[in-house]
């Protein structure tokens, strides 16, 4: 399995990093984690480190290729979920911790997608957006039903209102888990968190699949950066994961 990866978080205009982010590569695997930990909760940051260990472990120790894949995601984010709960147990339901999270898993020449919430996964090729994650959110629903555009959704006043996560309570949240997405040479997948997508077009998160030997590390630092300026002084944490397949 031929690819490049590379990883970015950046803290922009906060006072601490809430997001966990991860790539874990085997030789027929790889996994893409993005996990943004609510910061109107209660320690957001263990919700994003708590599920990030509990689909990492899960996939370090399965047997490679994962056989269901669709299953797997599942599985993961459930038991995650279920562990995010736990920590927040003792705490009253309103300030437990939660996160949202983005997770895509890279196997034999497809990829598979899974998220809770707003953190995004987007498939680029040739500087294009081919495809995205649909967030969990009422805006989201509102872009749906054609009530506001792509563009009126940046500033609209419930931009930030999520309608799903883990932690926080018991029954397992709502998540989105794609069918196989078949990867040409030179496709690249990013997991972001809304710090990262918010405040940019799909052309400039298009410029992350810019051609280019071992490029795709500055291509994420660029894009990260470019989030910040554009969000600037009102910033959120700024993270992402990326992944460019390389193979024939």
């Amino acid at each position: 399995m031929q690819i490049e990866y590379a990883k970015v978080s950046a803290l922009g205009d906060r006072q601490d990093n809430q997001d966990r982010a991860a790539v874990v590569v085997s030789e027929d695997a790889a996994l893409l984690l993005v996990f943004d930990g609510m910061g109107g909760h209660s320690d957001g940051a263990k919700a994003a480190e708590t599920g990030l260990q509990v689909v990492q472990d899960l996939f370090m120790n399965a047997t490679q290729p994962i056989f269901d894949p669709q299953g797997f995601l599942y599985m993961a984010l459930a038991k995650a979920h279920d562990e995010v709960v736990r920590v927040g147990a003792d705490v009253a339901v309103d300030f437990r911790p939660r996160a949202t999270c983005a997770i895509c898993l890279v196997q034999e020449g497809g990829a598979f997608w899974a998220h809770i919430g707003d953190s995004r996964i987007y498939q680029v090729r040739e500087t294009e957006v081919l495809t995205r994650s649909r967030d969990h959110s009422h805006v989201e629903v509102l872009i749906q039903e054609g009530a506001i555009t792509e563009e009126e959704a940046k500033d609209h006043p419930m931009r930030n209102f999520v309608e799903c996560c883990i932690g926080g309570d018991a029954p397992v949240p709502d998540m989105s888990i794609t069918n196989r997405k078949k990867l040409e040479p030179g496709d690249v997948l990013l997991a972001c968190s809304d710090g990262l997508w918010s405040g940019l077009s799909d052309s400039d998160i298009g410029e992350i699949g810019t051609p280019g030997d071992d490029n795709l590390v500055e291509n994420l630092k660029s894009l990260s950066m470019k989030a910040l300026n554009v969000n600037s002084p009102y910033s959120d944490n700024t993270t992402g994961t990326a992944l460019r397949w390389l193979n024939g």
